[in-house]
């Protein structure tokens, strides 16, 4: 007869011959119908013969179940062998890499969020988001008040401010004690708002020692009070942990972690997560501190390279906007102007550079400021085109604008343009009809070797005339001739709100024009000029030519106290005839052909005398034995307003009177 083993024994001789799989639990692999059927398991490579003795063995005994931590073994448990105990041994052991891959994680989470601020406040708020319920129950961050910039290095004592708080809210319903009260808003009346660290104070040392520490190691029970306030109480034990922010060069903040007193405390390891919270919200605020500044340096350039305010032009007014391509990019090439000229008339120019960055802005104020000294030497705008595009070309051989150059004069109700490849400008006339005006395309500034044309227009009175540039009708949802169209339609229906006897307000038909623009519209920068044509009625304007003689000052006075008799203007007749028999005494003196004399009223009285002399009239302080040199001086007290321009047939001698009107 032959002798079977038992189950027990079985398994006891296949787990010693090798190359058989063990179970992770000490047991041997099992197919699924062994394990239901409870047979003996067959191990592998073995012949045919111990299959047949398979099928007379045993059934398998029943396998002891592993005994939970703290629960003594029965009397029925004396079966249970070295595989419980080892089963029981790992289980700490895996929650613990369990509890370190969840902190992996998170970490990665939080700091992933944190990455994704660009300013100061996202990047804070995303570490508090991050961390609030996740990591701690409630957190304070401290940033240095101001923050040090770059290589800055700050004089004076270093000074923390509260600059944000975050808590999960209160549940009326849980049991337990509830949170410290912290308050969010900017009148902290529990924690204080500022700190002011003492050199070799404890809460220096913690600060310099960079690694995060629990509140109740010995130099944090110092440290937090003198952070913290007298009147904020903590969580026993390590329920809170303060974590200070370096960033690249210096200690820039601290973070305070903390948790509810009915949650487990932190762990050892919780100082590293607070570790790597830190560090990457500090490097984040270093960032966002250089970015600020980078972004008030682009702002303070684009706004000094655009006109602070509209000049103040008679027969005219004006209303402009300037809108950047992006919040990350806040400079660019696009600019407007309006520049007074003699004769009472007003260049309009707009201008695009290519690009929105600090090299086209630069470019772009280069440009300008050669506009404005063309514009005051009185060149027509073909000229000024010219002249503009032989500077772009001495800028540098890839140096392309766009410009409009325009000139309105409100005596003769007329404007004369020139183009250098911009979009044409939109005339709203007074009865509600958009007009695209027909100009010249031209060649962009910078081409080179290209003639500029003039065309000259009428500017009707209640006409509003509207240069701009492309970023206002071009975008990748629309080609620039649509965009065109689309603004022609959008002042058309606007003028259509007020009536045709009244044209829209100047102010609020800008604001209209730029709420054409959808949210996917906004590719390049835009700057607008609008300009609305009052003009200048003729029976407001008296014009003469004198001849350059001795009875000249003379007959200017006459002609100039009959003109103010028939716009009823008496009361300064005195005044009046003395400046101008000053500054027509002074070019009578010098010029050598006829001269000019016009008088314009409008809001002022204008008074314009023109010479063929190009040396302007500087002020001076005449000596008491001086015969001369006091008519400038008579002229600077009186007038609210005077100057002189240079024109390119002589100069343009002018000053303002006001008047009850």
């Amino acid at each position: 007869m032959t002798e079977h083993p038992t189950s027990h024994e079985a398994r006891q001789q296949q787990a010693a011959r090798p190359g058989t799989p063990a179970d992770p639990r000490g047991a041997l692999l099992r197919t699924p119908a062994q394990a239901r059927s409870g047979d003996p398991v067959t191990p592998a490579g073995t012949g045919s013969d111990e299959h047949s003795q398979s099928s007379t063995a045993e059934p398998d005994a029943p396998r002891p179940r592993p005994t939970p931590e703290g629960v003594e073994m029965q009397a029925g448990d004396e079966g249970a062998g070295p595989t419980t105990q080892a089963a029981a041994s790992a289980r700490p052991a895996a929650v613990a890499m369990r509890r370190d891959g969840d902190r992996l994680r998170f970490v990665g989470a939080a700091t992933r969020r944190i990455a994704r601020g660009i300013d100061l406040d996202e990047i804070v708020m995303g570490l508090c988001r991050a961390t609030v319920p996740t990591f701690s129950d409630a957190i304070l961050v401290y940033l240095r008040d101001p923050l040090p910039v770059g290589d800055e290095r700050p004089a004076g004592p270093v000074v923390l401010r509260l600059r944000r708080t975050d808590r999960i809210p209160l549940d009326q319903d849980t049991e337990g004690t509830p949170l410290p009260p912290l308050q969010s808003g900017p009148d902290l009346t529990v924690t204080a708002e500022l700190c002011e660290v003492q050199p070799g104070g404890a809460l220096a040392e913690v600060l310099r020692g960079v690694r995060p520490v629990f509140a109740d190691a010995a130099t944090a029970r110092t440290a937090l009070p003198e952070l913290l306030g007298d009147t904020l109480s903590l969580p026993d034990g390590k329920r809170a942990i303060l974590a200070p922010l370096r960033g690249r060069r210096r200690v820039i903040g601290a973070a305070i972690f903390l948790r509810r007193p009915d949650r487990s405390a932190f762990e050892t390891d919780d100082l590293l997560v607070a570790a790597q919270l830190a560090t990457h919200s500090a490097l984040g605020i270093d960032k966002a501190v250089l970015y600020g500044r980078e972004a008030y340096i682009a702002d303070e350039l684009q706004r000094t390279m655009l006109p602070e305010t509209l000049p103040r032009a008679m027969g005219v007014r004006l209303a402009s906007r300037y809108l950047p391509a992006a919040e990350t990019a806040r400079v660019g090439g696009d600019w407007y102007d309006a520049i007074p000229l003699p004769g009472s008339r007003v260049a309009l120019v707009v201008g695009d550079v290519m690009g929105h960055s600090m090299t086209s802005a630069a470019i772009m104020g280069q440009l300008r400021t050669t506009a404005q000294t063309l514009a005051g030497l009185d060149l027509p705008p073909q000229e000024v085109l010219h002249h503009l595009d032989e500077q772009a070309q001495r800028l540098g051989t890839d140096r392309m604008a766009t410009c409009m150059y325009a000139v309105y004069d409100p005596v003769s109700h007329r404007i004369t343009i020139a183009n250098a490849g911009h979009p044409p400008p939109v005339l709203l006339h007074l009865g509600g009809r958009a007009e695209v005006l027909r100009v010249p395309p031209g060649a962009p500034i910078g081409v080179g070797g290209v003639d500029f044309e003039a065309v000259e227009l009428d500017a009707p009175a209640g006409a509003t005339l509207l240069l701009y540039t492309d970023g206002l009708v071009e975008s990748r949802l629309r080609d620039v001739w649509t965009g065109i169209e689309q603004l022609r339609e959008r002042l058309a229906a606007t003028a259509q709100l007020t009536g045709p006897d009244h044209p829209p307000p100047l102010e609020a038909l800008c604001d209209e024009v730029l709420d054409m623009l959808g949210p996917g519209d906004r590719d390049d920068d835009i700057a607008l000029l609008a300009a609305r044509f009052d003009g200048i009625a003729p029976s407001d304007v008296a014009y003469w030519f004198l001849e350059p003689e001795d009875a000249t000052p003379s007959r200017a006075r006459r002609l100039a106290r009959s003109a103010l008799a028939r716009w009823d203007l008496e009361e300064l007749t005195d005044s009046v005839e003395l400046l101008v028999s000053e500054v027509v005494t002074n070019a009578v003196r010098y010029a050598s052909r006829p001269i000019t004399l016009r008088l314009l009223r409008t809001d002022v009285l204008r008074c314009e005398v023109g010479d063929d002399v190009p040396q302007l009239p500087r002020l001076r302080q005449a000596r008491a034995t001086d015969e001369g040199g006091r008519g400038l001086y008579l002229v600077n007290k009186l007038a609210r307003r005077w100057g002189a321009t240079r024109l390119s047939t002589g100069k343009v001698v002018w000053f303002e009177v006001p008047w009850r009107g």
